[in-house]
């Protein structure tokens, strides 16, 4: 399928702020603004952060999608997306690290998806397939930790740089001791059922401090169970914003409206592959349903239900909370009745202003917000 690359055709962009309400968005979007009737919605799970947003740091990006024939035409939609302002991106930063083992595994003639491998001093043997479905299907910490050892910070922070994708800076581990540790661990991987070979590990530049609006948060963290007074600094963490995530999804879900130096070297089986990966719910994966819903790990329309997503559902994206900061990126597409969009946000719910305390509103606050900004815009795209 010809898709026409978005830049080319003019694609609408509309932004607009809250200042105590909306401004008006310009040009022609003032004529059907999607995200803003969403956010100006009477559904209480809205207007509980929108009449006084402030605390919550919202950014959104919403990408409404026309076809006709065979050509693909993106209106994007905005809410605050601020690429200085920083927010933790948690387990959001597993979908581009699974995106480029797979770039990685396809350079390199001697691997596949299948390939056998173990971290070196880790117990687990594993392959690169188990370990991005684990990735999305539960949000599987360790499974992303063993594809950043394969890959290094180095060569991620650079692919990004290369593809054009826009800022980010990917710094550490998730949830394990030297997290930001930049000598990476060398993989053991099988060429056959006898013979294995170590792949080299690599020593990446250390992180510097980023410079961002909102790079402190808070007036207090906990360190062990001392409680100290001052604001939690995020300079060191990685670095993924809306605008990035959003443009890696594009570049998955339609590869053909990028030129082919800022594409994904992915193979079609490999594409394929992730993208069953990412729409696929825990139970499909293989994970118990009393443990994992289907919900799981899909906060829009769906992430305050535990009932199962209907079939013809299906939501490729990524989720990560942490630190109090819940965000979501997917593209959402209703087989049924033909509804197609991309959405990406983010909210911070630490009423208290303490981080690493475990007090956070995600159930109270930010998960419920997240389902009905979904569902409020899946209901407008349905009316089209």
């Amino acid at each position: 399928m010809k898709i026409t690359n978005h830049k080319a055709i003019g694609h609408l962009l509309c932004s607009f702020l809250v200042v105590g309400g909306f401004s008006g968005c310009s040009d022609a979007t003032s004529v059907n603004e999607p995200l803003k009737s969403a956010l100006n919605s009477e559904d209480l799970r809205i207007r509980k952060v929108m009449d006084d947003p402030s605390p919550y740091e919202i950014q959104i990006r919403f990408t409404r999608i026309n076809r006709k024939k065979d050509t693909v035409y993106f209106e994007d939609y905005e809410y605050n997306v601020d690429s200085t302002h920083y927010f933790y991106p948690a387990s959001t930063v597993k979908f581009p690290i699974a995106v480029l083992a797979l770039e990685k595994i396809n350079r390199n003639e001697n691997l596949s998806l299948n390939t056998r491998f173990y971290v070196e001093g880790d117990s687990l043997e594993t392959t690169f397939a188990k370990e991005i479905t684990k990735i999305f299907a539960v949000s599987d910490n360790d499974a992303s930790n063993r594809l950043f050892e394969f890959l290094g910070q180095d060569a991620i922070n650079a692919s990004f740089k290369e593809k054009n994708i826009g800022p980010a800076r990917f710094s550490h581990r998730l949830s394990v001791p030297e997290a930001d540790e930049v000598t990476t661990r060398p993989l053991v991987i099988y060429l056959n059922d006898s013979t294995t070979t170590l792949l080299t590990n690599s020593v990446n530049t250390p992180p510097e401090s980023l410079r961002l609006l909102g790079i402190s948060k808070g007036q207090g963290f906990y360190e062990g169970d001392s409680l100290l007074q001052g604001s939690f600094d995020f300079s060191k963490k990685n670095y993924y914003p809306i605008s990035t995530q959003h443009g890696v999804l594009k570049r998955i879900v339609f590869p053909g409206v990028f030129p082919q130096n800022e594409r994904f070297d992915l193979s079609d089986a490999q594409r394929n592959f992730l993208l069953n990966a990412m729409k696929a719910v825990p139970r499909e994966a293989g994970y118990s349903v009393e443990d994992y819903y289907d919900s799981y790990g899909k906060f829009f329309i769906y992430g305050d239900s535990k009932e199962e997503i209907p079939s013809f559902m299906k939501i490729y994206n990524k989720v990560g909370y942490a630190y109090g900061t819940l965000t979501d990126c997917a593209y959402v597409k209703d087989e049924k009745n033909d509804v197609e969009f991309m959405l990406t946000a983010t909210i911070l719910v630490n009423a208290d202003g303490i981080f690493n305390d475990n007090e956070y509103e995600y159930d109270e606050i930010g998960i419920p917000f997240l389902t009905a900004l979904g569902n409020e815009l899946y209901k407008t795209e349905l009316k089209r």
